[in-house]
């Protein structure tokens, strides 16, 4: 029974085009929170790239070949982080994630998988709306993103506006 409701989980997951919150996978399969959980772990367990979002799971399957990725420096307030997201997304690239450096832990990276207008105002509204910090706030607003985009002149027009709003990093700062 648990088999055959992970294989099930696993093809949910794959057809969704969003990520599926862990709460209605347990409505749906008529079980805990915490069999969802546990569910997880062990299709994670057999090597599948199954991701934990704040907005729910995904089940990462093999990349466009024409998809390229790049990582950029950024620094600016928790003000403007709005600012920067849309600037990323409206030139037509997707923000994969945030990472930045922490003294103690080293590398902390947080997925954040936007790529429209829509999903940047949602990730604003939930930071809002959360007690919780910007990663960045770690770090005196220095971030890494990692972005990708379906063909790479799409990144100079991305970066030109982040440095016209003065939040990409150059080489002399």
């Amino acid at each position: 029974m648990g088999s055959q409701r992970r294989e099930e989980i696993l093809s949910l997951l794959a057809k969704s085009k969003k990520p599926v919150t862990g709460s209605y996978l347990a409505r749906h399969f008529g079980v805990s929170r915490q069999v969802i959980v546990q569910d997880i772990a062990l299709l994670r367990a057999r090597g599948l790239d199954i991701v934990a979002t704040a907005q729910g799971y995904i089940f990462v399957q093999a990349r466009n070949r024409s998809t390229v990725t790049r990582r950029i420096a950024c620094c600016h307030t928790p003000e403007e982080t709005r600012a920067e997201l849309l600037a990323i997304v409206q030139g037509g690239c997707r923000v994969v994630d945030v990472i930045v450096e922490h003294p103690l832990y080293g590398e902390i990276r947080g997925l954040l998988l936007l790529q429209t207008e829509a999903d940047v105002e949602e990730f604003i509204e939930r930071y809002k709306n959360q007690e919780a910090m910007l990663l960045s706030t770690l770090t005196g607003g220095v971030h890494l993103h990692t972005i990708e985009a379906d063909a790479p002149a799409l990144f100079p027009k991305v970066e030109g506006r982040l440095r016209d709003l003065g939040f990409l990093l150059g080489e002399g700062e």
